[in-house]
């Protein structure tokens, strides 16, 4: 369903040509959380971070936001650091803000999510990370 073949086509368009925009699931001042280390990479790579957490903290000098639907602008991408069990609501709401693509990070996968984000037409990659993916691109 996800295999290599559409998730390299998949990362590539979402890396290249998807949007510079990326709402980062997940992500809050907790410097020990992958999200926040990754958010830092992509924006080492030209990407704006928008961090999305209950708390709406500001992070990486980006101003937070309790949910996607409170982000006043649109974003091109929803990087999603939270559990698989909770990940499909996210790519949801990706789709009803109008987003372009989803990623679910490494260890976060749902099929039936990637289904219905792929069947409104979203790019979709599940179980990999930006932060490895982009420099291979660069």
């Amino acid at each position: 369903m996800y295999g290599d073949e559409v998730g390299a086509d998949a990362v590539r368009r979402i890396l290249k040509d998807s949007g510079d925009t990326w709402a980062v699931v997940g992500m809050s001042n907790n410097t020990s959380r992958a999200a926040y280390g990754v958010a830092a990479v992509l924006q080492r790579f030209g990407k704006r971070i928008v961090p999305v957490h209950p708390k709406a903290e500001t992070v990486h000098g980006e101003q937070g936001y309790a949910s996607l639907a409170d982000i006043p602008f649109p974003v091109d991408v929803v990087d999603v650091f939270v559990n698989s069990a909770l990940a499909g609501a996210v790519a949801d709401e990706a789709v009803a803000v109008g987003a372009k693509a989803v990623w679910f990070q490494l260890g976060v996968i749902d099929d039936a999510a990637f289904d219905r984000t792929r069947a409104a037409g979203l790019d979709m990659v599940m179980d990999r990370c930006p932060a490895i993916e982009i420099p291979l691109l660069a």
